[in-house]
């Protein structure tokens, strides 16, 4: 059992423990498992960060990420040039695929649109507008549209379950309906979850996971 001032003191360590962060402009806040983080940071990276920070943290059940992004004036850049560059940064990881999505930027905020076949296309269109200077968020709205839909999607994400020292397979169950995929169970840390969440995604014909998946630490 992990007590709700003992998940704010190790979640405020971990923010400490990244470089790039200044902790003193974060807020967290605790309760019944829950981390509220609020404040401000100057990158959307930190904003980032921040959250992952805190998914890290054992006792933690779910976050709500409020930490506003202020982009200093000397980084403050018109919304073309972003998308400009969110272009280019998406050819090069995904020269094929990158075809198929669409950038749009409003205020600093990037919209992703469009098709792909894969889910890691769609993480790593996201990871690579996320970096680029000027940023305040990014909205991935890109849709999967995997060309194949293998029968056997649950047998396979079990099996993955099973490969993966990160997951406790007997504690997760699996159903599959066409590409769609639903996750039960309970797991010990909200990253526990979040690999069986990427494993399921990983799995060949898979277009939509829905993450049922409670934390029980």
């Amino acid at each position: 059992m992990h007590l709700d001032s003992d998940i704010e003191r190790d979640v405020k360590d971990e923010l400490r423990w990244q470089p790039d962060l200044n902790p003193t402009d974060v807020g967290v806040s605790v309760k019944g498992g829950v981390v509220a983080l609020t404040g401000f940071v100057h990158h959307y990276t930190d904003r980032y960060d921040a959250e992952m920070a805190a998914k890290r943290v054992q006792g933690v059940v779910a976050i709500a990420n409020d930490i506003e992004v202020r982009i200093p004036n000397v980084d403050q850049r018109p919304d073309p040039e972003i998308a400009r560059d969110a272009v280019s940064a998406i050819k090069a990881p995904l020269p094929m695929s990158s075809e198929g999505i669409k950038i749009e930027v409003s205020g600093g905020w990037v919209t992703l649109n469009g098709k792909v076949e894969w889910q890691y296309q769609r993480n790593t269109a996201e990871t690579a507008v996320r970096k680029i200077k000027g940023v305040k968020g990014v909205n991935n709205l890109i849709e999967l549209k995997p060309k194949a839909q293998p029968a056997d999607i649950k047998r396979k994400i079990q099996e993955a379950f099973k490969r993966n020292a990160q997951i406790d397979a007997d504690r997760v169950s699996v159903d599959a309906v066409g590409g769609d995929v639903t996750l039960r169970g309970n797991v010990r840390s909200w990253m526990e979850r979040e690999e069986a969440e990427r494993t399921a995604w990983a799995a060949p014909g898979v277009t939509r996971v829905d993450d049922k998946i409670e934390v029980r630490p």
